[in-house]
């Protein structure tokens, strides 16, 4: 063996060593590391989404317009190390006219059991963080936002329906805090369309 060869092989072996130790370190701080299972979870959202749904309104506004139809792009990438995911939700109404654009983060944390979300709105530059929760064979995601009149609510999302091929985003909103649900206000179905 050629001293090269020999330098190159302590080196590659070193940083082998090295990261076995940052993994042993992480895991006993209760950092999520890469190899966590929980810190897989989210990875449905992995890839690139074609995305249709639809909001619901009553009264008045649905007997003119209808209920009101949505489609878009979501695209999600492996981000912090691997160890969580950072998306972008692009939504539009039929004619292609923007109506929201969030970029998220999501990474798991195993201090507190569970996934820290942060929504940055692009179209009110605000940052809404959020928790989910593997339940039930659906991810669920508690936070809150505000309504493009202003009006503050709680969030409660489940992601189902999930294949490789597809997915369902659901959200509940409460405007009471939490004392009543208007169920499935906001429903997404996700087609992919690339990884």
């Amino acid at each position: 063996m050629t001293p090269f060869v020999r330098r190159a092989f302590a080196v590659a072996l070193s940083l082998s060593f090295a990261s076995v130790v940052a993994q042993a370190v992480a895991a006993d701080a209760g950092i999520p590391t890469a190899n966590a299972p929980e810190s897989h979870q989210f990875d449905f959202l992995l890839g690139q989404w074609q995305v249709k749904g639809e909001v619901k309104v009553g009264g008045l506004i649905a007997m003119i317009h209808g209920t009101p139809k949505l489609a878009g792009s979501w695209k999600a990438t492996r981000a912090v190390d691997g160890k969580g995911i950072e998306d972008e939700l692009q939504l539009t109404d039929p004619s292609g006219n923007p109506l929201s654009s969030v970029h998220s983060t999501r990474i798991y944390s195993r201090d507190e059991n569970c996934w820290k979300i942060t929504g940055l709105d692009a179209r009110d530059g605000h940052a809404q963080p959020s928790t989910g929760h593997w339940q039930d064979g659906e991810m669920v995601v508690i936070g809150s936002g505000t309504d493009h009149d202003g009006s503050h609510y709680r969030s409660r999302t489940h992601f189902n329906a999930i294949t490789p091929t597809g997915f369902r985003m659901v959200q509940d909103r409460s405007y009471d805090e939490g004392k009543t649900w208007d169920t499935a206000h906001v429903t997404l179905n996700a087609s992919r369309t690339g990884n």
